[in-house]
């Protein structure tokens, strides 16, 4: 029951596959701030001088209904000038959800310290998951030497599939960082962002 615990398997793998992440002007989704599922209001950021003319920016804010905080969103321009995308300067990390509470704190460190550098540094964020990914390993039971031995090891004693699947790939990835290799990570981090179950 403890590898349950941990790894979402029982009942809790359902609440974390629901994880909704938060898109520009999106009506509902999970708060990257206090990680609950919530409607969200949105409006752009003006600049307010005394006896001054509000101006508008490029800013944006969602304003969460649950704990009342905003996620900051900047919009930018191509070269011409032309609206290109939106993108979420606050926090830092948000398409990512929350880590189990279950978690060991050095592991939820990693995680954490992950889902923040994610746009700045895709390896460096799939390196730290890997990472977490090994010290779980060993906090279940397991020798901690070779993160491939573990995994098979879980499943030995009854880990599931679609588990197995997703530390494997965690595994693969982050091997892929930091040493030599076949993924490239430079250029995109979708792929990184996939390999945590959204809906």
């Amino acid at each position: 029951m403890l590898l349950a615990r941990f790894l979402y398997i029982d009942v809790s793998i359902k609440n974390f596959m629901k994880f909704t992440p938060i898109s520009f002007n999106v009506s509902a989704a999970n708060c990257p701030i206090c990680g609950a599922y919530a409607n969200f209001d949105w409006g752009m950021l003006q600049l307010s001088r005394r006896n001054r003319v509000n101006m508008d920016t490029t800013f944006y804010a969602g304003y969460c209904a649950h704990c009342y905080n905003l996620a900051i969103w900047k919009r930018l321009y191509d070269e011409e000038q032309r609206l290109e995308d939106f993108k979420m300067i606050y926090p830092y990390s948000g398409a990512i959800p929350l880590p189990n509470d279950d978690l060991p704190v050095d592991i939820k460190n990693d995680y954490l310290e992950a889902s923040v550098i994610v746009d700045l540094s895709p390896r460096g964020a799939v390196a730290l998951l890997r990472l977490a990914v090994q010290k779980l390993c060993k906090h279940l039971g397991e020798k901690g030497e070779h993160i491939n031995a573990d995994i098979k090891s879980l499943v030995s004693k009854g880990l599931n599939p679609m588990i197995q699947k997703a530390l494997d790939a965690v595994r693969v990835t982050g091997n892929s960082a930091v040493h030599p290799g076949t993924i490239d990570l430079n250029d995109n981090w979708i792929y990184l962002n996939k390999l945590t179950p959204q809906n």
